[in-house]
């Protein structure tokens, strides 16, 4: 079996609720489009304020998924590689 490799990109989600639903939502608006979600890393946590009120909670997340460069090729003509983005969702 040959080994994997994954991307790592960097997501942040946005709620009026909580970090946790910041996260959730970060994760399944990510999980629509990438395939293969594996890991995710909350690192950074902060909140808007507005008139001395947390108006938003937003938590940024390093996410893996199983790297597959060309998916308009069939999984043995894609060539692996590693690469780090940054992508911000709200």
């Amino acid at each position: 079996m040959p080994e994997s490799v994954y991307r790592v990109t960097e997501l942040i989600g946005v709620s009026t609720e909580s970090w946790e639903a910041a996260a959730r939502n970060a994760i399944e608006t990510a999980g629509t489009t990438l395939r293969d979600l594996r890991i995710a890393e909350a690192h950074r946590f902060d909140v808007t304020i507005e008139n001395g009120t947390v108006k938003s909670y937003r938590v940024r997340l390093d996410v893996s998924f199983k790297y597959e460069p060309d998916v308009t090729g069939s999984p043995a003509e894609q060539p692996e590689e590693w690469e780090h983005t940054r992508h911000e969702l709200q």
